[in-house]
């Protein structure tokens, strides 16, 4: 059965499931953005973003644009990518969000990160938002891999800190105790202060990052009444 599972046809078939079930708890749940003054005022300006948050909350994020284009209408000119990693686990999370707007960039520290860092370079020189869950896709839970903060300190774009929460969800016997969305709920993406990293300055960083994510999850859990 798990070799049935791992197979990739099966794979896709999934995440074409898992994909229809999230964009039917999108379209049924009432969203709102917390936070969103200071990542706007980046966006108006004309300058990228780093989104990052931790990846027990995939699940809730792919409100995350739409939400943004009603703040701030020229988000929509832009294309969004998610770095995941090269592992199956990775290939399954991209034939699930793909649908909502994004482009995937395949890799991680330990397959495919030099290339993968050349092409998220790019996409921010060119002015498009990234998308990272710096403990995906394996954990340790909320622990930071140090690319988000080396990206940060590379390309000088700042990192927004992203928490998100419904008050209708299932928590999973996963590594990372992910939540799963339910329909007809009430769900809260909030943003932190965006991250300013100094070029020289990625290793002390990388916590500032780490607990402005985890901030950022408090106050979506604490405005869906989670405590």
């Amino acid at each position: 059965m798990r070799k049935l599972i791992r197979h990739p046809a099966v794979q896709a078939g999934l995440a074409r499931v898992l994909g229809g079930y999230l964009a039917a708890v999108v379209r049924t749940t009432r969203w709102e953005l917390r936070g969103a003054v200071p990542a706007v005022a980046e966006i108006a300006a004309g300058r990228p973003l780093i989104f990052a948050f931790w990846h027990e909350r995939l699940p809730l994020i792919p409100p995350l644009r739409a939400l943004l284009i009603a703040e701030a209408p020229r988000v929509a000119a832009l294309s969004p990518r998610v770095l995941v990693s090269q592992h199956r686990d990775g290939r399954f999370v991209g034939g699930i969000v793909g649908r909502f707007g994004v482009t995937m960039i395949y890799g991680s520290s330990r397959r495919g990160g030099a290339v993968a860092g050349v092409e998220v370079l790019r996409a921010l020189r060119a002015g498009d938002p990234v998308l990272i869950t710096p403990d995906g896709p394996r954990g340790p839970r909320r622990v930071a891999a140090p690319g988000v903060a080396q990206l940060a300190a590379l390309s000088g774009v700042k990192v927004v800190p992203v928490g998100a929460a419904s008050t209708r969800h299932r928590i999973l016997p996963s590594w990372d105790r992910m939540m799963l969305p339910l329909p007809f709920g009430r769900g809260v993406l909030a943003l932190g202060e965006p991250v300013a990293v100094p070029r020289e300055g990625a290793e002390e960083a990388l916590p500032v990052i780490a607990a402005a994510m985890t901030a950022a999850g408090a106050a979506a859990d604490a405005a869906v009444g989670i405590a």
